[in-house]
C-alpha cells in the first residue's frame, strides 16, 4: 500500500486544518488507518486511528475533542480534521497503516513500531 498525505500548512492558534491521505496499491478497506505526528526532537507519536469500516475511532488524550479522523473507502482516503489547534500541535504528520492483521489496538500497543506502511509527512505549524 502506498500512502500520500497532504493538507498541512501554517495556521494560527485556535485555527483549523484538514489533512488527507490517499491510498493506492492495495485493498484499502482491509486496513485500519491512523495518523502519527513527530515534533522536532521528539519521538513519533500516535494521534488517532480508525477501524476498517470507520465505525470505531481512537484518539490520544491530547487531541480528543479537537481532532476527528474519518475515512472514505470508496475514495481510498483517510482524513484528519484538526480544530482548535495549539502551538504544541506543531509537527510533521504522517498517515500510516499496520498489516491487514492489525487493529486499532496495534496503534495503542505498538505505536510507530507496529506500522507497515507510511506516507510521507506533511508539516503542520501552529503559531501562537
Amino acid at each position: 500500500v502506498q500512502l500520500q498525505a497532504s493538507g498541512g500548512g501554517l495556521v494560527q492558534a485556535r485555527g483549523s486544518l484538514r489533512l488527507s491521505c490517499a491510498a493506492s496499491g492495495g485493498t484499502f478497506e482491509d486496513y485500519v488507518m491512523g495518523w502519527f505526528r513527530q515534533a522536532p526532537g521528539k519521538e513519533r507519536e500516535f494521534v488517532a486511528g480508525i477501524s476498517w469500516s470507520g465505525g470505531s475511532t481512537y484518539y490520544v488524550d491530547s487531541v480528543k475533542g479537537r481532532f476527528t479522523i474519518s475515512r472514505d473507502n470508496a475514495k481510498n482516503t483517510v482524513s484528519l480534521q484538526m480544530n482548535s489547534l495549539k502551538p504544541e500541535d506543531t509537527a510533521v504528520y504522517y498517515c500510516a497503516a499496520p498489516s491487514t492483521d492489525g487493529t486499532i489496538a496495534t496503534f495503542i500497543r505498538h505505536g510507530a513500531a507496529g506500522m507497515h506502511y507510511w506516507g510521507k509527512g506533511t508539516q503542520v505549524t501552529v503559531s501562537s
